[in-house]
């Protein structure tokens, strides 16, 4: 009998370890799949400019159209936070849809097979932040979970492990594009 109080301390110590462990496991799971978004948008970033490299010539009326591609580039890369990074890579897709719209025009660029590749990278690019993006979100809310279910908040709310925010799309983003066939 005198052991139960001793065993009863030492499980809820295993559990307070176990709990706290996993509070750590799940932030970081998050600090890498933001880490695996940065390295998709690293890809993104280098293959703007030489996209822009290789149309500019051709487009030597639609300069204002790189001009907000490479600006918009820019804001991109000086965001910080999953909000501030959403809101900029808006933008950037966007300006990069504009700059797509504009190739079409021209058919000797459309044709031009360094466009083309280049286009074909950005769209896997593309398709790779998506998929981080929803691996990062899955990682938040998980973690979102953890620490505000009981008991593992009590441990979360003692050790300041505060709620992370998501990587949200703009409101804008969300609009159902008009097609026409006219």
């Amino acid at each position: 009998m005198a052991y139960i109080p001793l065993v009863l301390v030492v499980i809820i110590a295993a559990w307070f370890v176990a709990a706290y462990n996993k509070l750590v496991r799940f932030r970081n799971q998050i600090k890498n799949a933001w880490h695996q978004i940065d390295v998709q948008l690293k890809r993104r970033y280098d293959l703007i400019p030489n996209l822009v490299e290789v149309v500019k010539d051709y487009m030597a009326y639609e300069q204002e159209t790189l001009t907000k591609v490479i600006e918009a580039r820019g804001a991109a890369l000086s965001a910080k936070g999953p909000a501030a990074q959403a809101k900029a890579e808006g933008l950037l897709t966007e300006t990069l849809k504009s700059l797509f719209a504009v190739v079409e025009k021209y058919p000797e660029l459309k044709a031009n097979q360094n466009v083309a590749s280049l286009q074909e990278e950005l769209t896997g690019t593309e398709n790779k932040i998506s998929f981080a993006r929803q691996f990062y979100n899955d990682s938040v809310m998980t973690y979102n979970n953890a620490i505000q279910s009981i008991p593992t908040n009590f441990i979360a709310s003692f050790f300041n492990f505060a709620q992370e925010a998501y990587f949200e799309t703009e409101p804008e983003s969300r609009a159902v594009p008009k097609a026409s066939l006219r």
